[in-house]
């Protein structure tokens, strides 16, 4: 008889397109043991179930959900940002924040919500509607509402497209409602659909950004704590943005 745990292992395995004997060849067992474990004719010990979920390449959250549907307590604390035991990631991430200025900066959890930003970053956040401002600001809708950046950005089609990359490839990987949800938004402010041709290569797609001070045209970068083992630390990413150009630096500089 299927357990919760055979189901779920049996449905990561499948989104993560491997092979029973490709997983037991990364998580050190055999094949057969994976057929068993996915079947509920093999009970798995806590270590088993921490070695598929890395061999899965399962984020933090997913690992402890699985752990669960295993009878297992979670492995991965999930700290919240006001606890004081984060003071000191929250402190690393405004020095990375303030060493970033005189270009934007800004931190964002796992849906796009801004957790901080430096100075730089009002060059972002310009002309917007107040209701976008509200806390918590969301930046993927900030990023593409008509009423946020969108009427500002001149190359709008592919910035829109290059945005919803990340978080419809992490919704793919670990499916949420809050996901699936906003990107159907999304989605929603989008142009038809892509006309790309031959000499489209679809990255380091460069933001070309209409201000008070002048077009700006910038690229993004994406930082996360690697070896975090905390899962809202996981979940954390520093976006950086770099002036594509020698005008976007002296503007930004000036």
């Amino acid at each position: 008889m299927t357990t919760a745990f055979g189901s779920a292992l049996k449905d990561w395995r499948t989104r993560r397109r491997l092979s029973q004997l490709e997983l037991a060849l990364r998580a050190g067992t055999t094949q057969r043991h994976v057929s068993f474990m996915e079947s509920g004719r093999s009970v798995p010990g806590r270590g088993m179930v921490v070695r598929v979920a890395e061999s899965l390449q399962l984020p933090l959250r997913e690992r402890n959900a699985l752990l669960l549907s295993a009878g297992y307590a979670p492995t991965y604390p999930e700290t919240d940002l006001s606890d004081p035991a984060l003071r000191p990631v929250l402190d690393a991430l405004e020095r990375l924040l303030d060493g970033h200025e005189p270009y934007p900066a800004i931190v964002v959890d796992r849906f796009g919500d801004l957790v901080a930003t430096n100075k730089a970053a009002d060059v972002l956040t310009e002309g917007a509607a107040p209701e976008l401002l509200e806390p918590p600001v969301n930046v993927l809708r900030l990023a593409l509402h008509p009423h946020g950046m969108a009427p500002r950005i001149g190359n709008f089609d592919d910035w829109a497209r290059h945005v919803l990359e990340r978080p419809r490839q992490e919704h793919a990987k670990a499916p949420h409602p809050r996901h699936a949800e906003l990107l159907a938004e999304l989605e929603g402010y989008l142009p038809g659909p892509p006309n790309l041709d031959a000499d489209h290569l679809g990255f380091a797609v460069p933001l070309v950004l209409r201000t008070t001070r002048g077009e700006m045209r910038l690229l993004t970068a994406i930082t996360t704590f690697a070896t975090a083992v905390d899962v809202t630390v996981s979940e954390l990413r520093l976006e950086t943005f770099l002036p594509a150009d020698d005008e976007t630096a002296h503007i930004l500089t000036r």
